[in-house]
């Protein structure tokens, strides 16, 4: 394979994986079918939790299974300490699974940016401790329209700062550039961009191998055991109650559930969402989850730029029907081959179990146009996540009791970070800024910068650099 150049300094070796990681499948041993490398295949599913009665005390009891419960498990139980995960349902099924494993980093600003980063190294740790699959080989958005090119280029001038590593955040690609990096049908798009600290994991694959990794380092999973209330050292259980030294919320939608009045006073609600798997015969594969002009009115930090009120103007104007569906049009493509296609959003306190073909028929005609193939779909899922005026809640309702909750559709990008923060800072001895209202770290959507970018001219090939060194802040 080959691919973009590096810049001086960079490696190719392991590009899309973590590159040595003791159980993943070097980068440089091809596998047919797939756009990166591909973990063994998993041990088997952890036996279902003991029908007896919790411990009488854990250290740290956490209420919920998906990506923010288990970053909150990790942050405990890298400190030392013995940690419960409650959970009502046998295994893990919410929104954590429900996604395109896109990790975009890039696209988020202020309290979302300070999360993102520290989950991107949490995410290359766990998955080198884990042995799940991840692409380091970023994200690639494809403008179809002079506006998003600017819109680009001012994000771009915007972030300056090489604060992950030796690169840009933002590479302007030429036409040519992101035709040979994303199996674009010819005359479809003007160029693009890549945004090379961005990762990519299956969430299915790696959910379930983070919480055995989880376990194997002593954290216990108690399922099937649903959470009546939360107290100061006390979790009532459908088990019997389970006394703790901290307790952590990490609910998601469902706090509205537990603790009603703070999801009232968070505005929180439901956000219902369509999605697709589909197989198509494309002319080369998607190495890097790819975005369109959708998706730039959508993460803050493209939609924080003065141009994208245009992109968006225009593509209301255009597409009617899709700005109707409240569409993020975007793309990833899984180690089998098989592109995850998606997504529409609708929001309200209760979201109908029954899908349109509204949305699935807007998504497939869309990939005809964008990739000049034709899709057939293998899945639909429907997924629900937490909505609210905020993209984050966290509190402290009583002492000792953190809500931990992503509110907008970042909780892979931003969970692991989140609990980190916040629950890591309160075992620590300390407060996170997020408890105190406030953010801890500058926007960088926000940043000026008399830079000027260009479009890169069309790379050797479709493989992207492994990026290394890059730290969290």
């Amino acid at each position: 394979m080959s691919g973009v150049t590096p810049r001086s300094g960079s490696t190719r070796a392991g590009a899309g994986a973590v590159a040595g990681a003791p159980g993943v499948v070097p980068s440089h041993w091809p596998v047919a079918g797939t756009v990166g490398p591909v973990a063994p295949a998993p041990g088997p599913a952890s036996a279902p939790a003991a029908r007896r009665p919790a411990a009488d005390r854990h250290d740290v009891v956490v209420v919920g299974s998906g990506i923010v419960g288990l970053g909150a498990a990790l942050a405990a139980v890298d400190r030392g300490l013995s940690v419960l995960v409650v959970d009502r349902s046998a295994a893990i099924g919410g929104s954590t699974v429900r996604n395109f494993g896109h990790l975009c980093l890039t696209p988020q600003s202020g309290e979302a940016r300070r999360h993102a980063v520290t989950a991107r190294e949490l995410w290359l740790r766990l998955a080198r401790d884990a042995g799940f699959w991840v692409s380091q080989r970023g994200t690639l958005v494809a403008a179809r329209h002079a506006d998003e090119l600017a819109l680009l280029d001012e994000l771009a001038a915007a972030r300056t700062a090489r604060v992950l590593g030796d690169r840009p955040e933002i590479e302007p690609l030429d036409e040519a550039a992101l035709a040979a990096l994303a199996p674009v049908a010819p005359g479809t798009t003007l160029g693009g961009a890549l945004l090379p600290y961005d990762l990519q994991v299956d969430p299915r694959e790696a959910a379930d191998a983070i919480r055995r990794h989880l376990e194997s380092r002593g954290v216990r999973f108690l399922t099937r055991t649903s959470v009546g209330s939360v107290a100061s050292g006390r979790v009532e259980t459908s088990r019997g109650p389970i006394e703790a030294g901290t307790v952590v919320v990490a609910t998601n939608h469902d706090l509205d559930q537990l603790l009603p009045d703070l999801a009232e006073r968070s505005a929180l609600e439901r956000c219902g969402l369509d999605m697709l798997r589909v197989r198509a015969d494309l002319a080369r594969p998607l190495v890097a989850p790819l975005l369109t002009g959708w998706s730039l009115i959508r993460y803050s930090a493209f939609a924080g730029t003065t141009a994208a009120d245009a992109v968006r103007a225009r593509l209301h104007a255009e597409r009617p029907d899709l700005a109707a569906l409240d569409l993020n049009q975007m793309y990833t493509q899984l180690p089998d081959g098989t592109v995850i296609v998606g997504d529409s959003h609708q929001k309200g306190a209760a979201i109908a179990p029954f899908q349109s073909e509204r949305a699935a028929t807007a998504f497939l005609d869309e990939f005809r146009v964008l990739f000049g193939a034709e899709p057939v779909v293998t899945e639909r899922w429907q997924g629900v996540y937490a909505s609210g005026r905020d993209e984050f809640v966290v509190d402290e309702v009583e002492p000792g009791v953190l809500v931990t909750v992503v509110a907008t559709g970042i909780g892979m990008t931003t969970g692991l970070g989140l609990a980190e923060h916040v629950v890591g800072a309160h075992l620590d001895g300390g407060r996170d800024a997020a408890l105190g209202g406030s953010s801890a770290g500058p926007s960088s959507s926000t940043a000026t910068s008399t830079a000027t970018t260009s479009r890169a001219a069309a790379p050797s090939g479709r493989d992207l650099p492994l990026l290394t060194g890059s730290t969290a802040s």
